[in-house]
């Protein structure tokens, strides 16, 4: 058990400032809550001195960067008391705004990091909007299972039906991609990276959450002669289909974590490329084993004359819808 490191630069270093202090606040929710092993005064003592360190470390590394983390704790210490009063009726956009606000604060200063304060109002906007997404898919996935254990879920507590919720989910998903026009990138390459990460991914996480079937980089051509989404494999892959007589599936290997916890993991995941560029990993959230993001991108490589679709195109995401390029990607 050595240290290692596993990235490196300002942007690793501002991940992990947001990984620590989220985790942290995480943790003092919990002992707060007194869930589980918790809930004994020796583990909570011991919870408590764990949290206060990551704490520290995040708040050292933050302001090393010149980035101030209280705007993610304060965030995090709104959100009980926003869960707390929010009823049937409440509008489920109020009980997302902390998560939206911490995430905005992380995006928009990468782009001081990176020297293009320019860019900060589109990046802010896009965490925002991430924010949101993160926090409604984490609800929509756990509302069964919330429900069977009488867990609190902003969706069934604020009485939205999925119609809503996915109408929300698709706006932010849209906004995300508008806002990231907005940003300058040094390179051609960052430009399409961001795009493959923060839109098209996006969208295939609302589709998984809610059921539905739908790749924004696989096409075909329709009985009216409109262009049809294909139902898609994704990242993700298909459900497993067992054979009759099959030795039943064995118990995941990860852990099922809260959103603010599960973004933690997901950062550090990110900056060591695991996600990105790995066979396999963890999935943050709900422990199940996901390949990485890069594992199956094909779309480039199917895009006949085309050449290169995404420079065509926008990108991925929407390849040849709107556009006369000639490529079925």
């Amino acid at each position: 058990m050595r240290t290692a490191s596993v990235a490196k630069g300002e942007g690793a270093r501002l991940a992990a400032s947001v990984s620590l202090v989220l985790a942290s606040a995480k943790m003092r929710d919990h002992v707060a809550d007194g869930d589980g092993m918790l809930a004994r005064r020796p583990v909570a003592a011991a919870a408590r001195k764990v949290a206060a360190k990551w704490d520290r470390a995040g708040a050292r590394t933050g302001s090393d960067l010149g980035f101030d983390t209280s705007v993610l704790v304060e965030a995090v210490e709104r959100q009980s008391g926003i869960e707390a009063l929010a009823g049937i009726g409440t509008p489920l956009l109020e009980v997302t705004e902390p998560t939206e606000t911490a995430t905005a604060a992380a995006f928009g200063y990468t782009a001081v990091l990176a020297g293009r304060p320019e860019n900060r109002a589109p990046l802010e906007e896009a965490g925002r909007l991430f924010g949101r997404l993160a926090h409604l898919l984490d609800a929509v996935e756990d509302l069964a299972e919330d429900a069977e254990a009488g867990a609190w879920n902003p969706i069934a507590a604020t009485g939205t039906d999925l119609a809503e919720a996915r109408r929300l989910c698709d706006d932010a998903a849209h906004g995300v991609r508008l806002a990231l026009r907005e940003v300058e990138f040094g390179s051609k390459g960052q430009g399409k990276l961001a795009h493959l990460l923060l839109v098209h991914e996006l969208e295939r996480a609302v589709d998984r959450a809610f059921g539905t079937s739908g790749c924004g980089h696989r096409t075909h051509q329709g009985a009216d002669g409109h262009r049809a989404r294909q139902d898609h494999q994704g990242a993700f892959g298909p459900p497993p289909v067992m054979p009759p007589g099959a030795p039943p599936e064995p118990p995941r290997q990860g852990r099922r974590r809260g959103l603010l916890a599960g973004c933690a993991v997901w950062s550090a995941l990110f900056c060591s490329c695991q996600i990105c560029c790995s066979g396999e990993y963890n999935d943050p959230w709900d422990g199940e084993k996901r390949e990485g993001w890069c594992h199956k991108c094909d779309c480039c490589d199917n895009c006949g004359d085309c050449g290169n679709c995404c420079d065509c195109c926008d990108c991925c995401g929407k390849c040849c819808e709107g556009c006369d390029c000639g490529c079925d990607c």
